[in-house]
């Protein structure tokens, strides 16, 4: 269906709530340009619309948190350019529009794996942010891909252990629970991960080693990880 931008923020903003935008505001997500609609509404829109690469660019030029969504669901992955991935990225101020992002269009591309190494060192924090929960979208959705890819990125993980910032400290936790979950080897190699990354004198990995090995040491991710074996 054939939306134009006025239509489309028209309608969001019509789907916007009060309580809507008080529930982010509690969750940690910037409300300056937001409309307060629910993720749910969000992709019901995108479905109607269907993949739209210029249409998705012009959303995301709006600045507003809804149409950003919005653009990253009808975003089409196979034209989206190395340089657009870093500039969106460069542009997100909430850990629900990057966690989206990752989820539904960057681990969708070619260069996915390369945008892990690359935003790791960034500074900006929700850049870095998306390097970890690329790690850990792709651990989840990445079947075919190697062992070897995830052991590859422990170190990674290791190292950005030490951040101090909450949402990249907790995209590290995400990452490393989800390599420990895709199997019984990973789950050993990052148990092991994490009782290094425990010994790091710092206030951040001692939390994100202790959160993950309460999981990854758990009864439930055991007992599925061994069925698998």
């Amino acid at each position: 269906m054939t939306l134009s931008e006025k239509q489309i923020l028209s309608r969001l903003k019509k789907l916007g709530r009060p309580e809507g935008i008080a529930k982010m505001a509690h969750f940690g997500i910037d409300t300056e340009n937001a409309f307060g609609v629910t993720v749910p509404e969000i992709r019901r829109l995108a479905k109607e619309i269907g993949r739209d690469h210029t249409l998705a660019l012009t959303l995301w030029d709006t600045g507003v948190y809804e149409a950003r969504m919005l653009a990253s669901m009808i975003e089409v992955p196979a034209l989206l350019e190395r340089t657009q991935a870093d500039a969106w990225a460069a542009e997100i101020t909430s850990w629900s529009l990057c966690d989206q992002c990752c989820s539904d269009l960057f681990r969708k591309t070619d260069f996915a794996r390369d945008l892990v190494m690359q935003w790791r060192h960034r500074e900006e924090e929700f850049v870095k942010r998306a390097a970890f929960a690329m790690i850990a979208v792709l651990a989840v959705h990445d079947k075919k891909a190697d062992d070897k890819i995830f052991l590859a990125w422990l170190p990674v993980i290791e190292e950005g252990a030490t951040d101090p910032r909450n949402f990249v400290k907790k995209a590290v936790n995400w990452a490393l629970r989800q390599i420990g979950k895709r199997n019984l080897a990973l789950n050993i190699a990052a148990i092991e991960c994490a009782r290094r990354i425990g010994a790091q004198n710092s206030k951040p990995a001692h939390w994100i080693a202790s959160n993950a090995l309460k999981e990854l040491t758990s009864e439930s991710v055991q007992t599925r990880i061994n069925r698998m074996a």
